[in-house]
């Protein structure tokens, strides 16, 4: 027989608005952040003068999404019976709210939003096989999976050129695909097999490829990334190139102090960071109302003299221009940008977590704004760039291509004992450390920087 409850009682902790609940300008920017400051005014990305105080500056975030979720979690304890305390999560406001359509692109073409759709797809289904694989007991460790995610993932990698560099997260998986990884490598990873990139050394995706294709391998520590790519816009700028380098973050990862240094390391040197942080509503277990108090993660920018923008995550339109724009912006040698991308996790952690502390409104709430599903009725019904029998054709595509990598991930052997020998220090002949893009350039009639410019030659 269930124990008799008492009535909730709301936690003072996070019990406020979440989700960029606030005042929205005619042009959908969110109201804008003024501080005094005794230096002049400034103009620039982000950055709007007042002619009114020049000791006035006023920076604006702007807010790209068609709607503005308006709900709140805060924290509740219960008392059973026996006068034990239970806490839990509850959510409360407007989760009926109709989803919303997705904005047009100012710069995707037919083909290349076709193409973003199957890496979704692709995305989706290969995370289905990882699944099914764990299930049946042939991974080892754990799986992560970016459920929910796949427009935030593909979209932003697909705004990359070839020379750009990026550092996915656990969750990016997506990015892969795009980058020109196969399912089957990702598959093998989980595996520990020997036909994997690590050859069966490690059962995560910790695996890069800094040759071909420019990836950073993810790191375990979460915001570690940040400073790592910075220094890899910096080797590249000292080489004369400006590239975008991109990695993602969670709102819970954005809260750690190499975060910070990462960020404002890439502002100081002018650095091409495009950092997407994937708000995703939950730092593993906790609530975003209770992980940080600003209402919006992007206007942390202001405090670095950076441009930030917030952006619906689950559009697929809306995540590429806002990664195109901030690549873009890295090409021209204008600095890092901040991208928020709301959205929500739709899995626990890992596959271990069945993220039973979510209020089950929330994932009903998101459900509904698959980021598959929104792009599928875009292309088909909206913008008729696909008829329903090439729709149906190209889904069951992928799902051919994914169980022909499932089918030689599995069939992939064990790595041999033997093996574990190797790889694991860099040996005589194993691999040449050279510039990418050319030497670096230093000042006519000599040929190595003096100590005195050591500092300044960053930039």
């Amino acid at each position: 027989m269930a124990n008799k409850r008492t009535k909730s009682k709301a936690n003072s902790n996070g019990n406020r608005p979440r989700n960029g609940v606030r005042a929205i300008t005619a042009h959908g920017a969110a109201d804008a952040i003024v501080r005094r400051a005794g230096s002049p005014k400034r103009t620039g990305e982000g950055v709007r003068p007042s002619a009114a105080n020049t000791d006035l500056r006023t920076y604006s975030i702007p807010d790209y999404r068609l709607e503005h979720p308006n709900f709140t979690v805060h924290q509740s304890v219960e008392k059973d019976k026996a006068g034990a305390e239970h806490v839990h999560y509850e959510v409360e406001g407007d989760l009926d709210a109709p989803v919303p359509p997705i904005r047009d692109s100012k710069y995707l073409s037919k083909q290349q939003a076709i193409e973003i759709y199957r890496y979704m797809l692709l995305n989706r289904k290969m995370e289905t096989a990882l699944e099914n694989l764990y299930k049946q007991g042939k991974v080892v460790g754990g799986v992560y999976f970016g459920l929910g995610q796949e427009a935030c993932s593909c979209a932003s990698a697909y705004a990359l050129d070839k020379d750009d560099w990026f550092a996915p997260m656990i969750r990016n998986q997506g990015s892969l695909l795009v980058r020109g990884f196969r399912a089957s490598d990702t598959m093998m990873q989980y595996m520990a097999k020997a036909g994997s990139p690590t050859k069966g050394r490690d059962g995560t995706s910790h695996f890069g490829d800094i040759e071909k294709r420019n990836m950073v391998s993810p790191i375990s520590m979460l915001g570690d990334l940040i400073p790592v790519m910075s220094g890899v816009a910096l080797g590249a700028r000292l080489q004369g190139r400006n590239i975008a380098v991109m990695t993602w973050i969670g709102d819970g990862g954005q809260s750690t102090g190499v975060t910070y240094e990462g960020i404002n390391f890439a502002a100081v040197q002018n650095l091409g960071l495009v950092l997407v942080i994937e708000s995703n509503e939950w730092a593993y277990s906790t609530p975003s109302e209770m992980q940080y108090r600003c209402k919006d993660l992007a206007e942390r920018a202001i405090g670095y003299g950076i441009p930030g923008v917030i952006i619906d995550g689950t559009d697929a339109c809306q995540v590429y221009d806002a990664a195109y724009e901030a690549v873009e912006r890295a090409h021209r040698g204008e600095g890092p940008t901040m991208i928020e991308a709301k959205m929500m996790r739709m899995k626990g952690h890992a596959i271990h977590d069945a993220a039973a502390y979510v209020p089950k409104a929330l994932f009903d709430f998101w459900k509904k704004r698959d980021p598959i599903a929104r792009f599928e009725n875009y292309l088909v019904r909206e913008k008729k760039w696909l008829t329903g029998q090439e729709n149906g054709e190209l889904i069951s595509e992928v799902e051919r291509v994914i169980e022909e990598e499932r089918e030689i991930a599995v069939n992939s052997p064990m790595p041999t004992p033997e093996s574990a020998e190797g790889g694991v220090s860099c040996e005589d002949g194993c691999h040449v450390i050279k510039p990418k893009y050319g030497m670096p350039k230093v000042k006519k009639g000599t040929s190595r920087y003096k100590e005195t410019e050591a500092a300044v030659h960053l930039k």
